[in-house]
């Protein structure tokens, strides 16, 4: 290769030709790269891109029924609940939620006063938490009543999450209780 940019240099050079000094170092420098600048005319538009980030609602799912399970007069009778989920769809920048449970007192038979287990002779444990998303979360046993009290709350949050646990509840079986299938109505929701 470098025989045959020679021998052309040679050619042109006795044929009279003046080769500029441009001319001969591109001819044995390699291809030529071209360089381009782009400058904006002022009449260029701009486009405004838009999108929208939706947003949902705050929602709590728990069992619809558990049973949990059997003992005789003066023991604990305790199970698991089952899952408790609150999804936090609203997209928020500063998330914070509250989930709050209560309950009506056991009852079996015509719910006489023997026949009844006051609610707050059973307790509420969240136990372990599980989150999706960024929530920081804190699980309070309590003493079930007839007024909401908080269990479970979740704060620091951004955007969309989710926690999910599965309480324990127990009930303090009394003494002098009456044999029976006992039923209460436990409430939970959030806020």
């Amino acid at each position: 290769m470098v025989k045959t940019v020679f021998s052309i240099l040679g050619v042109a050079a006795a044929a009279g030709f003046a080769l500029a000094p441009g001319v001969a170092s591109a001819a044995t420098a390699g291809p030529a790269v071209l360089a381009q600048s782009y400058s904006p005319a002022s009449g260029d538009p701009d486009t405004t891109v838009t999108f929208t980030v939706t947003s949902g609602l705050l929602s709590l799912t728990a069992p619809d029924t558990v049973d949990l399970g059997s003992n005789g007069p003066g023991t604990t009778i305790a199970g698991a609940l089952g899952t408790v989920t609150v999804t936090d769809d609203r997209a928020l920048l500063a998330a914070a939620w509250t989930t709050v449970a209560s309950s009506s007192n056991w009852t079996t038979g015509g719910a006489t006063p023997a026949e009844t287990i006051p609610a707050g002779d059973a307790g509420y444990a969240p136990g372990a938490i599980t989150t999706t998303g960024t929530i920081t979360t804190l699980g309070t046993p309590i003493t079930l009543s007839a007024d909401p009290v908080p269990v479970v709350a979740g704060t620091a949050g951004v955007g969309d999450n989710t926690a999910t646990w599965d309480p324990t509840i127990s009930v303090a079986v009394p003494p002098d209780a009456v044999g029976g299938a006992y039923v209460a109505t436990l409430t939970q929701s959030v806020g």
